[in-house]
């Protein structure tokens, strides 16, 4: 009979990868599902608020503060004293689970091939995503950024499971630049402050989407204020008495400002301080990493610097972000001007990972693509 084997280490990993991706899309649906359930308490808890402070729609605004108020408390709320979200809570514990299996790939990986798992463009992205989902779940310790697990599962199975399919290579013996202690600080780190940039990314499109929210908000009150304002006084309110309001009264509904589940997150100036947190942090490893990187180029090719394609997006996402960080610190650059420099900066980290290892040539040619 002819020997049958079994599977090996590099197949097993794929497996484990994939089933990783699966129950990331699953906590997807189930952080999807937090949010529209936590939209439907914002409309609800919107009514009573606006009639406790008074008719018309400009008692949105005490609302508006007061909903902030309590999003940015429970923002920074110990885990013990968190609001207890069924669906976000089913969310996390899948995003452990898939956590567990990611990292069981990536470490069967790094057996398979006797190194460091992350010499080559599929590696990379097989550590860089689970560094994104293992800083999101270390975070949500101090912070309850659960809000933000929609974004985090969701970017982790389009990288993942589209390098997976697109930049997966059977396992080859390193070049030998590659052999190198470097390999395991400089690429590690770099992942690790891809991660960070990540959340900052994610924090920054919400601050966007909350502040345009907080502005239509505004505007639509102060035209109610100023319409009622020139109507001059009206008749006493009788309970139930939806007329009496300017604009419709307190059952009016309030005016279209995005996505409803906005009005239970922190306010804009909250996400974006948390967003330049994270940015700083990411920063700081991503200095590291052009230093390294440049050592590295000394004891692999004789020179420090060689503008070589992959060396120069490094140092362009350097600026980018170093930028970000001057301006908010000392030139008072805040609100949406700050966010899109943060956005800007992770769009160039995903770009020099992607499009520059695919299509530019260099001596930086480990893609392990053909």
């Amino acid at each position: 009979m002819p020997e049958t084997t079994g599977l090996s280490l590099d197949s097993v990993s794929v497996l484990l990868v994939w089933t990783a991706i699966a129950v990331y899309a699953l906590a997807f649906i189930a952080y999807a599902v937090d949010l529209a359930r936590r939209g439907a308490v914002a409309v609800d808890a919107q009514v009573p608020q606006r009639e406790l402070v008074g008719a018309g729609r400009a008692g949105i605004i005490p609302s508006m503060t007061a909903q902030e108020t309590k999003a940015d408390a429970a923002l920074n709320a110990p885990i013990g004293q968190r609001q207890r979200l069924v669906w976000a809570r089913i969310g996390t514990s899948l995003t452990v689970l898939g956590f567990l299996f990611h990292l069981s790939g990536d470490v069967t990986r790094g057996i398979a091939a006797g190194r460091v798992p992350w010499s080559n463009m599929y590696e990379f992205a097989l550590t860089g995503t689970l560094l994104i989902v293992a800083v999101y779940l270390g975070v949500l310790f101090r912070y309850d950024l659960r809000f933000l697990g929609t974004f985090i599962t969701g970017l982790v199975v389009v990288l993942l499971g589209g390098a997976t399919l697109a930049f997966y290579v059977e396992i080859v013996p390193l070049m030998d630049p590659l052999k190198s202690v470097w390999l395991v600080i400089h690429v590690f780190v770099a992942s690790l402050a891809t991660a960070l940039f990540a959340l900052a990314f994610g924090l920054s499109v919400l601050q966007l989407m909350q502040a345009r929210r907080e502005r239509r908000i505004t505007a639509a009150a102060e035209v109610e204020a100023e319409a009622a304002s020139a109507a001059g006084p009206t008749r006493p309110e009788a309970p139930g008495d939806a007329s009496a309001a300017p604009g419709g009264g307190v059952g009016t509904a309030p005016p279209k400002s995005g996505p409803r589940f906005l009005g239970t997150l922190p306010g804009a100036d909250a996400l974006e301080s948390l967003a330049y947190r994270f940015a700083i942090l990411g920063f700081i490893f991503w200095t590291f990493t052009l230093i390294a990187g440049s050592i590295w180029a000394n004891d692999a090719w004789g020179r420090y610097w060689g503008f070589d394609t992959k060396e120069v997006w490094t140092f362009v996402v350097w600026v980018l972000y170093a930028g970000y960080i001057h301006a908010r610190a000392t030139r008072g650059w805040r609100g949406s001007r700050s966010a899109w420099l943060s956005i800007i900066g992770f769009t160039a980290v995903m770009f020099n990972f992607t499009i520059v290892n695919m299509f530019f040539k260099g001596l930086h040619a480990y893609s392990g693509l053909s």
